[in-house]
């Protein structure tokens, strides 16, 4: 019996849609990862059995494979194998999920499991909306949700609507985000996280870039309460209650605790179960309420169990409604701030999310954690991790 334990994680800062990151291309911001993790573990490439790579607009730049071609720009051997995932948002949690699988069944001795999304390059519906490729679900799934427009912004609002959450609590969960991500900032919480990157600014000088870019610190709900409701008229959902537009990649070493052992690498938490779970795609974003449930129960825990939790905030609504359908305690709920503070570079966010936790864990002496993300089309990934 195997089991599958994250020796390492590490990801690039978050930068804003236009900022930093956005005159590197996606492959490279990946290689840029692939390299950190190899440099930081003394790790031979040619033992990777697999680059698992999340990534959701593969279209354009992110087309043809970027997992794969991550390994090659990465400077990696051609023996290496890479492979891209699509999970909507949380892709990158899937591949996470895979590489765990790969390890445990002994199909896998070591992976690599990431994601890199840069939306400055490749936006949002790239692929979507692909002049001359059609369009998705069909018209059995058009016909059966009675030819609704599958948007998640409207989504929102009807979680909002739904579990009564006011517009000002939004926007005050939206600056307890950045609020906490601030204060991550300034006491160097990230640091051993983040492999800083090299940038060519506007005007042609390199600089580091070595600090998630989105954080606002000055923001109030005043601001907030200013912004426009962009899908739904005096609604309750605008663009500071709800993730960034962001570029980013992130990577975690997974193996089992005999190669880790063999290897001479300390663990820093075993992937104790993963579930996964399926909602209405209309709403789509409570999936992480039955995902969170039904990966405790996989894992034979409580929520008090839980010292640590990582919801991706996609919305504000998605957060909240989590929190109060479960009873969380908010304190425990992103508490070096989230999505819509550091940002949400789609494909590379459940990397992100899982790198924050399992850093975090460890600094703090927290035994468990607990990560779920919302998807589009109705689904969530959800992974219970147990500090080593």
């Amino acid at each position: 019996m195997y089991d599958a334990v994250i020796v390492d994680a590490v990801r690039t800062p978050v930068g804003r849609r236009g900022g930093a990151l956005a005159g590197i291309h996606p492959v490279d911001l990946s290689a840029h990862v692939l390299r950190a993790l190899s440099d930081r573990n003394d790790l031979d490439p040619t033992s990777v059995d697999d680059v698992l790579w999340g990534c959701v607009s593969q279209v354009g730049e992110q087309a043809g494979g970027v997992g794969r071609f991550a390994v090659l720009a990465a400077g990696w051997p051609e023996s290496v194998p890479g492979v891209s995932i699509e999970r909507a948002c949380g892709s990158s949690q899937q591949a996470l999920h895979f590489a765990a699988a790969g390890v445990i069944s002994g199909q896998y001795d070591i992976a690599i499991a990431g994601g890199v999304e840069s939306m400055s390059r490749v936006p949002m519906g790239s692929a979507r909306n692909a002049t001359g490729c059609g369009t998705p679900f069909g018209p059995l799934v058009r016909e059966r949700y009675d030819h609704v427009e599958f948007n998640q912004g409207v989504g929102a609002e009807m979680i909002a609507e739904k579990f009564a959450l006011s517009r000002s609590r939004l926007d005050q969960h939206a600056l307890d985000s950045h609020a906490r991500a601030a204060a991550a900032i300034d006491e160097g919480r990230f640091v051993g996280q983040i492999a800083p990157v090299e940038v060519t600014g506007p005007d042609g000088a390199s600089f580091v870039f070595d600090t998630d870019e989105g954080v606002r610190r000055t923001s109030t709900l005043e601001r907030l309460s200013a912004l426009p409701t962009p899908f739904k008229e005096d609604g309750r959902i605008t663009a500071g209650n709800s993730s960034q537009i962001s570029d980013g990649a992130a990577a975690l070493l997974v193996t089992s605790s005999e190669v880790a052992a063999r290897h001479g690498w300390n663990p820093l938490a075993r992937i104790r179960t993963v579930a996964l779970a399926g909602v209405d795609p209309v709403t789509m974003a409570t999936g992480p309420i039955p995902a969170t449930a039904k990966v405790l129960a996989r894992a034979g825990l409580s929520l008090d169990d839980i010292g640590a939790f990582e919801i991706n905030e996609a919305f504000s609504s998605v957060t909240l409604a989590w929190l109060q359908e479960t009873g969380a305690d908010y304190a425990k709920l992103n508490p070096l701030g989230g999505a819509m503070a550091i940002g949400h570079p789609l494909g590379g966010s459940g990397a992100r999310l899982a790198t924050t936790l399992v850093h975090h864990m460890r600094d703090s002496r927290i035994r468990y954690g607990l990560q779920s993300m919302c998807e589009a089309g109705g689904m969530a990934n959800a992974m219970v991790l147990e500090l080593l």
